[in-house]
């Protein structure tokens, strides 16, 4: 709508400039008309029409502003050369202290410095109307000064607008740019902060689930009384499901555009279930590696717990890498290696941790469910929380059909990442 409006007031502005400009021409006709002093009758009349028809093409200066500078130099021209010609039928004043140019050359120079793309040719039309205009051949100080004013005068305030309209055009895109820069940072910081929430909902919610569900499962096959076995299996199923569908929520919390912000961000923070960690220190309960070997354990999972130095030196963000570390891999032995012993070794040595978490080959049947129920970038997603803080990450296969999960930290990283 405002753009519709400010055409509109362009073009009326236009429009006035023409019909003031006509009446001024007519009065000027007018008035030489009733003083010809020898000169043809239809002088100023012809006059007058040559000055309308320049004035016309005003109406396209600001779309055509080279066309109009050229017909104003034609008509400028062809009043010079009516002078010689005809004297008195073009140019009333031909006593050579006029100055022999339509009265629309000042606003085609100016135009045609504005709004003109072709800056080069916009000026050589300009010097050729300047030269015609201030005749230096006659060598009249006032017909060069008059000359010089109608035409170059106004050509230079119109590259001075241009110039001024130029610059504010580039600070306006600058800003919006700068605009448009800050709403994607501020985007980009949302989904980074999305995604995040993503991954520590998963990682803490799948691995309490899946404790559930393995207690669920332990609880269906030791039980002797068929009622509890049947609420077991329905237990078991729910958490599965549960996991499934904790896998799905995941999987649209990290959309596309935001899987690569997860990559980096999701492992900056602590998760909720470590969350007391960053209160209570790296001795507090929620960072305690015994804990999560006591959990799996109460669960069926054979695992041996073996530290050796002492913790007291790890910085809290290295006790939390550490811990989920040890939480992730310990999740997937529970999900993928059934049966199988593990083994958790933690050793403290000169400014860094070993961490080294093994199991066996699994000794049960897989539970295709639970083990399903994964978002697939936990290693990857612990790999990266690693390197964070300054540490090496390897996970692969063992001889035996095992699997090892190492990693080693920088005990006392003060730079606390979370």
């Amino acid at each position: 709508m405002s753009t519709k409006n400010s055409s509109w007031r362009v073009s009326a502005f236009d429009v006035g400039l023409l019909i003031a400009l006509v009446l001024l021409n007519v009065l000027v006709a007018v008035w030489n008309g009733s003083r010809t002093d020898g000169h043809p009758d239809c002088g100023p009349w012809a006059g007058l029409v040559l000055q309308v028809l320049v004035l016309l093409t005003l109406l396209v200066r600001r779309r055509r502003p080279l066309m109009v500078l050229t017909v104003a130099l034609a008509a400028s021209v062809t009043m010079t050369v009516s002078v010689w010609l005809a004297p008195g039928l073009l140019v009333t004043s031909v006593d050579g202290a006029g100055v022999w140019v339509p009265l629309a050359a000042p606003f085609a120079t100016y135009s045609a410095a504005v709004y003109s793309s072709r800056s080069r040719v916009a000026w050589v039309l300009t010097g050729l109307l300047t030269l015609v205009a201030t005749r230096l051949w006659e060598l009249s100080f006032a017909v060069a000064a008059s000359g010089v004013l109608l035409t170059a005068v106004p050509g230079l305030l119109g590259m001075y607008v241009g110039a001024r309209r130029g610059l504010i055009a580039a600070l306006t895109e600058r800003a919006e740019r700068a605009e448009r820069e800050q709403f994607l940072l501020a985007e980009r910081a949302r989904a980074e902060e999305r995604v995040r929430l993503a991954g520590e909902m998963h990682d803490v919610v799948t691995h309490r689930v899946s404790l559930m569900v393995l207690q669920a499962g332990a609880l269906r096959v030791s039980s002797s009384d068929e009622v509890v076995r049947a609420e077991a299996e329905v237990l078991r199923a729910a958490g599965c499901q549960a996991l499934e569908e904790l896998r799905d929520v995941v999987g649209v919390l990290r959309s596309p555009e935001s899987l690569e912000a997860l990559e980096s961000a999701e492992l900056v923070m602590p998760s909720a279930g470590s969350a007391v960690g960053a209160a209570g220190g790296v001795e507090a309960e929620g960072l305690r590696l015994s804990v999560l070997v006591e959990e799996s354990r109460a669960v069926g999972v054979d695992v041996e717990f073996d530290e050796v130095g002492d913790r007291s030196v790890w910085s809290p963000v290295v006790a939390r890498t550490a811990y989920r570390v040890v939480q992730e891999a310990l999740t997937n032995v529970r999900k993928h290696a059934p049966g199988s012993s593990v083994r958790v070794e933690v050793r403290h040595g000169s400014g860094e941790v070993r961490l080294r978490v093994a199991n066996s080959a699994a000794g049960g049947s897989v539970d295709t469910e639970l083990a399903s129920s994964g978002s697939g970038s936990g290693l990857k997603g612990l790999c990266q929380r690693v390197e964070l803080v300054g540490g090496t990450f390897e996970s692969g296969p063992v001889p035996g059909g095992g699997f090892s999960v190492e990693s080693v930290l920088p005990a006392e990283r003060r730079t606390d990442v979370s």
